[in-house]
């Protein structure tokens, strides 16, 4: 008997303890597991993209939400000018929704430097885009700071701006939201009309029209003149959304909706109202499988990378409609059921992959290892049931689809196969991950496995909530022996599907990443790093 088992070096550490010697590094995840600490760049990164407001397995939307404002606050002191590139960033169509940036640009207008107050004021109009955007603003600022100078003025100068016509389709499409009307944000703010059409708009939003001018008093105004039109006329819905170019939340409130008036809204249908109402207009009958005008609409509109990006349609909006409509009205919000048709299926399909941001094949072996544990399969997004395991596959397969030389396992506390491959389509991939959350995480068994299969990857991605625990040894110990081992040269990612401060990105490794997940390119990202483009 001797002590050999002590004294000899250890290369491995349970993931329930920290690396002897990298203890300052490494923080304690809610899991119980130590992982490397991601900084507060990072986290920022992952909040805008990912959001807080939904609960995860590990933590409460309240704590997460917590930890989010205090990482804005921190990087607000230390860079505004970087926090608001970070904004931008995540509201041009690459975050779920825009709420979260929304946050983060009032957090930032709470800055005490001048320099943040200008960094705020320079993107406002960027991400305070719309109607609906504006009202979300007014509310979490007048929870968290009030109305102070820095708000006023870009109060003003959203309500004053140039497009008269484009504020007037904002002003009439949105009329209330969050508690706010428009004629109290121009009441709070104090909004002098720069032109005699501004005049007249703000005129409306005040007092409304109580006779009908017998003539469109301008352009900018035409489909306010419209709506009012129709307010007096409700069965003359047919002529105000032909003439007037009425959206659907400007005709239904007051005018008398059939079939033709949805054909004649369908018509004109911006990309984000026809994702969204594609249910609704099957079970109406405007898309039928023998209506080919409408399915060769839906897909002219739908599977154009051009007007994805232009709309800011984000994947995951995609794949909420893909999975929502193949359900027939059992899953979301609406009320209504329908036979879902065939092609528009197809089209979803398509639109998904179209979706994100992707290159030519790199030529390179991939290994995908998507998280299956059991925390994987709390919901994201609750009213369509798709869980963070679903949206992971989804994101792995879209990568798979653009290269030849891959392959799509699970891991939990086993590294198992998923029989997914790239001839999957989403819906079929959804099928197959969907059962699979299982045990605790060990990120760990994705090397093993491929060290006693000898698979040589070029780069291992890794689709996580990062919360690694459940192994005799952490994930960045078991990459070291993979690459002394297999590939001295393999390159690891990390996308991380949960915004918690920690990653298994070891920040001495060179050949290693860590993404914020359901970044429409982070598909893109992986190639150029498999490249050496990035």
């Amino acid at each position: 008997m001797n002590y050999n088992f002590f004294t000899k070096k250890k290369t491995n550490t349970p993931q329930t303890q920290p690396i002897p010697g990298r203890e300052a590094e490494m923080v304690k995840g809610r899991s119980g597991g130590y992982m490397f600490e991601a900084g507060i760049w990072k986290m920022l990164r992952r909040c805008l993209l990912i959001g807080t407001a939904k609960s995860t397995y590990y933590a409460g939307k309240q704590e997460l939400t917590e930890d989010f404002v205090n990482v804005v606050k921190q990087a607000v002191a230390e860079n505004p000018g970087r926090v608001a590139e970070e904004i931008l960033y995540a509201s041009d169509g690459r975050a779920i929704n825009n709420s979260a940036p929304i946050l983060a640009l009032v957090l930032l207008s709470m800055g005490e430097t001048p320099e943040a107050k200008k960094a705020f004021a320079e993107i406002f109009g960027q991400v305070v885009r719309t109607g609906s955007h504006f009202y979300e603003w007014l509310n979490y600022t007048k929870s968290l700071r009030g109305f102070g100078k820095v708000v006023r003025e870009a109060g003003k100068t959203w309500l004053s701006r140039e497009d008269v016509k484009g504020l007037a389709y904002q002003l009439l499409k949105y009329q209330q939201r969050q508690g706010f009307s428009h004629r109290d944000a121009l009441r709070l703010f104090h909004v002098k009309p720069p032109t005699e059409t501004h005049r007249e708009l703000f005129e409306w939003v005040v007092k409304g029209w109580e006779d009908l001018p017998a003539d469109i008093p301008s352009e900018a105004l035409a489909q306010i003149w419209w709506y009012e039109w129709l307010k007096r006329n409700p069965s003359e819905t047919h002529t105000a959304i032909a003439q007037g170019r009425l959206t659907h939340e400007m005709a239904s409130p007051v005018g008398k909706m059939d079939q033709q008036a949805w054909q004649l809204l369908f018509q004109e249908m911006p990309i984000g109202a026809m994702l969204r109402n594609l249910g609704s207009l099957t079970e109406l009958g405007v898309l039928r499988a023998d209506e080919s005008g409408n399915i060769l609409r839906v897909e002219a509109v739908l599977n154009n990378q051009e007007h994805l990006r232009k709309g800011r349609i984000h994947p995951i909006d995609v794949l909420k409609a893909l999975k929502t409509y193949q359900s027939g009205g059992r899953l979301g919000r609406s009320q209504k059921t329908w036979e879902p048709v065939p092609r528009i299926v197809d089209i979803l399909e398509k639109a998904l992959e179209l979706s994100f941001d992707v290159v030519q094949p790199t030529g390179k072996v991939f290994m995908h290892a998507v998280d299956v544990s059991g925390s994987m399969s709390w919901g994201v997004v609750d009213s369509v049931g798709l869980s963070c395991c679903e949206i992971a596959t989804t994101m792995a397969l879209v990568t798979a689809k653009a290269e030849k030389n891959y392959m799509i396992r699970g891991f939990a506390t086993e590294f198992r196969e998923l029989g997914i491959t790239a001839k999957d389509t989403f819906s079929s991939a959804l099928r197959k991950a969907s059962n699979q959350n299982f045990g605790g995480t060990d990120a760990s068994v994705a090397y093993d496995w491929m060290i006693q299969n000898k698979f040589k990857a070029d780069v291992v991605c890794f689709w996580t909530d990062n919360e690694s625990w459940a192994g005799h040894k952490h994930p960045s110990q078991a990459l070291a022996q993979y690459r002394q081992k297999v590939n001295p040269n393999a390159k690891a990612v990390y996308v991380t599907l949960a915004p918690y401060n920690i990653t298994l990105v070891d920040p001495q490794d060179p050949l290693s990443w860590d993404l914020a997940g359901f970044d429409p390119g982070t598909p893109r990202i992986i190639q150029m790093l498999a490249t050496g483009e990035l």
